[in-house]
Formats: structure tokens, C-alpha cells, sequence
């Protein structure tokens, strides 16, 4: 890749109509502290809202700005692998477009990576949020940590700088479900960190709900982990001990006290039928998601789909 440029920039784009001009100017801005030669591509993540025409602006006045819109909402995580996909940099940034990762730090990345780090982080001092996101987000990210079984920083994000053989490596990954930070670390490149601030969002609010980031912990989580089932294992055989234990007190209390004081209610009965009847649908539960994952993993479906291209040559 004799012609490639020195620096690629890569960010999904969703719901940031109001930020994109904004970001293409500070994201030059940062990529021209470091190289005149580079390329910063906006992959529209399907968004409802009018991002995807001020991309088009942008790649208007800027050859070296790149648009690529996928055809519906395929997510963060894919559309940052299409954004690598497109990518020629021998360096490329990945970032968020929302302005909290600021672009005037691409240079700092770079100069780290420039001794001998494949891949270099940002590590937050501070996360911005409001109460609420940065309770979510501690218990998003402890919740990944027991459930993954994975030693992961919450100070760093998706924001880095990767060398041209982390990204091949990248793309080479075949999981359906992907997760960027966690397969950077699976990959076990060279990796280092600098610290930077975090920046509040200027302008709306993001798209990662509670929910949304509990539920992308536990599908991470089972993308990457046999936990979850070995903890429903764990629960089965400790119910059973205790089923044994109160059948050995029964048995005892049946040889040495009145018969008649052991007369058992229908409540206690049908109290226990209830909790082990939800405890084995849980265990059920569980199998049947990982078995999801494989019937997904299984149909090699794309990760994303192209619907448009600016700027992109042939």
C-alpha cells in the first residue's frame, strides 16, 4: 500500500446531525497536527436524522473527508469494523462523533504509537456524564468484568490508534458479535496509554440508555465468556445440596417426632414448585442464548451492509 495515506480517521456516526460539521472541522483540525496526508471517514450507522446529508457536505468541500452509510441500524461495534474496512491508513483513529473525544489528542496517540506501540488508547481522567450515565456506566462495566471474567479499564473506550497490521488482524476476526476494545485485547498486540480528558457532549444526549448498556454487558459477555452457564451449573448443584440436606431433616424429624407436626402446606409447596420452575427456565434461558449465538454465527451473515459511498474512488 505504497499510496496509502499516513492517517486514517474512523467514527460511526448516529443521530449527530447537529455535531457532524463541527467534528469534521476539529477532526481535520487534530489529523493536521500530525500529517496533511490523511483521510477521515464517517460510516452513517443508519440514522433516523438528516447525518448522513451533512456527510455529503462535508465530502463535497473535503476530498480527504469520506462518507460510507450502511442501510439500516447495524450498531456501534459494525460500524466501526465497516469504517476499518474502508480505512487505508498506515495508522487509523477510532473515535466517537459526539465530541467528548476531543481530536485535538490524535496527535499525542500518534506520537506514542511512533515508539513501537500497535495500539495506543485513550485513557479518560474523568468520564463526563451526569449522575445517572456514570452510575450506568460503572455498573455496565463491573457487570462485564464479572460476567467476562476480563481484567478491562472503564477509563478506555472505543477512542485509540491502531497500526495497519491490528486492523487486518481486526478484520480477520470471524465473530459475528464483536466487541472493539475486547478484541484489540484478544489480539495481544503491543499496547500503551495516554491520558486525556473527557469532554461533556455539547449537543444531545447519547443513544446508550441503562438498558441498552446492561444489555450490551450480557451479550458481550456471552460472546466471550461461558460464565453465565457455568453459574447456572453452580446454581443447579447448590439447590440440589439443599434439597438433600432438608430430604436428610425430613427423614430425621419423621423417626423422632409426631407424624402429624409434619404436615406440609399447599404454600410452601407450591412456593418451591415456583422456584425451581423459574430457576430451570433461567438455566434454559441461558442455553438457549449462546445457542442463538451459534445459530447466528452459523448463517455468516455480513456484519454490515453498504448502502452508499462518498469520496471513496473506485
Amino acid at each position: 500500500m505504497s499510496d496509502a495515506p499516513v492517517l486514517s480517521i474512523v467514527t460511526p456516526v448516529y443521530r449527530s446531525d447537529a455535531i457532524v460539521p463541527e467534528f469534521v472541522r476539529r477532526a481535520i483540525a487534530g489529523a493536521l497536527q500530525v500529517t496533511d496526508d490523511f483521510e477521515l471517514l464517517l460510516v452513517e450507522d443508519g440514522s433516523p436524522d438528516t447525518s448522513w446529508d451533512h456527510i455529503v457536505e462535508a465530502c463535497a468541500c473535503d476530498p480527504r473527508v469520506k462518507g460510507v452509510q450502511l442501510s439500516r441500524n447495524f450498531g456501534q461495534q459494525p460500524a466501526i469494523t465497516a469504517g476499518l474496512s474502508y480505512a487505508r491508513g498506515r495508522h487509523v483513529v477510532v473515535m466517537d462523533s459526539d465530541l467528548q473525544d476531543d481530536p485535538l489528542y490524535i496527535a499525542d496517540l500518534y506520537r506514542k504509537a511512533l515508539e513501537g506501540y500497535d495500539i495506543v488508547f485513550a485513557r479518560k481522567r474523568v468520564r463526563r456524564y451526569n449522575l445517572v450515565r456514570n452510575l450506568a456506566t460503572r455498573f455496565y462495566y463491573a457487570l462485564f468484568r464479572w460476567l467476562a471474567s476480563v481484567d478491562y479499564d472503564q477509563q478506555i473506550g472505543a477512542y485509540s490508534i491502531i497500526t495497519r497490521r491490528v486492523v487486518d488482524a481486526f478484520l480477520e476476526f470471524g465473530d459475528y458479535r464483536r466487541g472493539y476494545v475486547i478484541v484489540l485485547g484478544w489480539l495481544g498486540f503491543k499496547r500503551a496509554h495516554v491520558d486525556v480528558e473527557h469532554h461533556e457532549r455539547p449537543v444531545g444526549k447519547s443513544t446508550y440508555t441503562t438498558l441498552a448498556l446492561i444489555t450490551h454487558a450480557v451479550s458481550l459477555a456471552m460472546t466471550y465468556s461461558d460464565k453465565p452457564l457455568r453459574l447456572s451449573i453452580y446454581g443447579g448443584l447448590f439447590l440440589s445440596f439443599l434439597s438433600f440436606l432438608a430430604g436428610v431433616w425430613l427423614a430425621i424429624n419423621y423417626f423422632t417426632s409426631n407424624v402429624g407436626q409434619l404436615a406440609l402446606g399447599w404454600t410452601s409447596i407450591i412456593i418451591s414448585l415456583l422456584f425451581l420452575s423459574g430457576l430451570t427456565l433461567t438455566s434454559l434461558g441461558v442455553v438457549g442464548l449462546y445457542i442463538g449465538r451459534i445459530f447466528e454465527q452459523v448463517k455468516e451473515r455480513p456484519i454490515f451492509v453498504v448502502r452508499d459511498t462518498r469520496n471513496m474512488g473506485a
